[in-house]
């Protein structure tokens, strides 16, 4: 029975029909009887022959009787009982010499086992005498890498020996990030609701939360992006496609959808008949990429990646622009930059305190100016309250006869003005102004009055000055605000 797939324009979601799915429906099995969580799925080739088996630590129905069953194809190859609940399963390599065949690690209870050729193999746990001295000071080095809460799910990257960082997400919606050699968490992440999920894609954390949201953050505990899912996550695990080097996340989601997501961008949605409890990617069979999915009910989907499938993000999610992929073409350094960042590395003190007098001038220039400004009313707009008044200069025509109309204006609310003069300085050698000075009538607030005179050039040189226009009160000599007018020279004048 093939899982049914839709398509929805209002979110873009990456979904097909059939034929055109990236899937091929290799089996379901709705009466399967494996209820499980991915922690406690395992592909591996455990007799050496290329064949891998899924092995299933399953906790039975409602918790009840839980077994060890290992799957080859769509059927139960072998099935043990446990002697109590699952809590994860793994598989490793014991021994150096061929075949390499890998033996399988299954905590249950307060125990771990340990199945070689799908037999007993080892039992280890907690022993009930005094441990042995060297023992009991491992266990208290163990003990110096503590966290402030139990954690519930780990993702551990690098070598041992080496270098290493290991993310815990713990029961107090914190996840602590710890790097060799440190008993103390270096890095914390703070969320907002209980963690249900944490997969590492490459060098970002994945966290999965109960507000139905994925998050990405850095190894640094910075917040890259963050999702959010159309229903509550119930399972998260990495998908990785080493033929075209693809890592991404898997979620199933309550609603019956597996969604998988490269960083932020949605690149597949996968619909199954029932809410998805487990999920597990790898070589299966003779397959190298499959899907295992395990639902609420039961239930057993095995689905296999097309060999021309390729995952493209959906149009609907906002993604990274490809742009940002490109290298950009960075010009080498020369050797007049080398010099320059060590003269500043050398005279940085120097340089800055340069700079700071600098500034200080700067804005002392200015303020003087703007003092300058204000005492001679150098300026087109009143400063002062009781006089709101805003003037604009406009001069019109090629010459030898230009007009010449002053823009003037009431900004205050509801007082009007009354009692102003408009006077006009300039050279009388080179202009004549038959209106050189004359009354402003009664300026409504909000209005704007033009004013309008004519201005004669009188010099046949080619040459212009400055004409100055003064607005002031009757009874005061202090003009209230003033324009200087650039004109412009006379064309008619130079043309005879």
């Amino acid at each position: 029975m093939a899982a049914a797939s839709s398509s929805d324009s209002d979110s873009g979601r990456a979904e097909s029909n059939e034929a055109s799915s990236k899937w091929l429906d290799a089996h379901y099995d709705p009466m399967a009887n494996i209820h499980t969580f991915s922690s406690c799925l395992a592909l591996a080739d455990l007799h050496g022959d290329g064949e891998y088996k899924l092995v299933v630590g399953d906790l039975g129905p409602g918790g009840q009787h839980p077994r060890l069953k290992v799957l080859k194809g769509p059927t139960v190859l072998t099935e043990s009982p446990l002697p109590a609940l699952p809590a994860a399963a793994a598989t490793f390599l014991m021994e150096q010499h061929e075949p390499r065949t890998p033996a399988l690690a299954l905590a249950s209870g307060p125990c771990v086992y340990v199945y070689k050729n799908l037999r007993p193999y080892f039992k280890f746990s907690l022993p009930q005498l005094p441990p042995n001295p060297l023992e009991q000071d491992l266990w208290n080095q163990a003990k110096e890498m503590s966290l402030p809460s139990v954690p519930v799910f780990l993702e551990v990257s690098g070598q041992f020996d080496v270098e290493f960082r290991l993310a815990a997400a713990c029961r107090n919606g914190n996840v602590y990030i710890l790097r060799r050699d440190s008993k103390h968490p270096k890095y914390c992440i703070e969320l907002s609701a209980q963690p249900v999920g944490l997969v590492r894609v490459h060098k970002v954390l994945v966290v999965g939360s109960t507000q139905e949201s994925l998050h990405g953050f850095t190894h640094k505990g910075r917040k890259l992006w963050t999702v959010q899912m159309p229903a509550s996550i119930l399972t998260m695990n990495l998908l990785e496609q080493r033929s075209r080097g693809l890592q991404a996340v898997m979620a199933g989601l309550a609603n019956g959808e597996v969604r998988i997501y490269h960083d932020k961008a949605l690149l597949n949605v996968i619909r199954t008949p029932d809410a998805v409890t487990s999920l597990c990617f790898g070589r299966y069979g003779r397959e190298d990429n499959t899907l295992i999915i395990t639902t609420r009910g039961g239930g057993l989907i095995i689905k296999i990646l097309k060999r021309t499938a390729v995952f493209v993000e959906a149009g609907g999610v906002v993604g990274p622009p490809p742009a940002q992929a490109m290298k950009l073409s960075v010009p080498r350094k020369t050797r007049l930059y080398v010099d320059q960042t060590l003269r500043e590395r050398e005279a940085g003190t120097a340089m800055h305190r340069t700079f700071q007098t600098d500034l200080h001038l700067l804005r002392l220039r200015a303020a003087r100016a703007y003092v300058r400004a204000l005492e001679s009313s150098l300026n087109p707009v009143s400063v002062t309250a009781r006089e709101p008044l805003k003037l604009h200069a406009v001069v019109q025509g090629l010459g030898p006869t230009f007009k010449l109309t002053l823009h003037l204006q009431n900004t205050s609310a509801a007082r009007p003005i009354l009692g102003l003069l408009v006077c006009f300085l300039y050279n009388e050698v080179l202009y004549a102004l038959p209106r050189a000075f004359f009354k402003v009538p009664l300026l409504v607030p909000g209005l704007i009055y033009p004013l309008e005179t004519f201005v004669e050039s009188l010099s046949d040189k080619g040459i212009s000055d400055i004409i100055k226009v003064l607005v002031l009160r009757e009874g005061q000599s202090a003009p209230l605000l003033s324009a200087h007018i650039n004109m412009p020279v006379s064309e008619g004048l130079a043309a005879a």
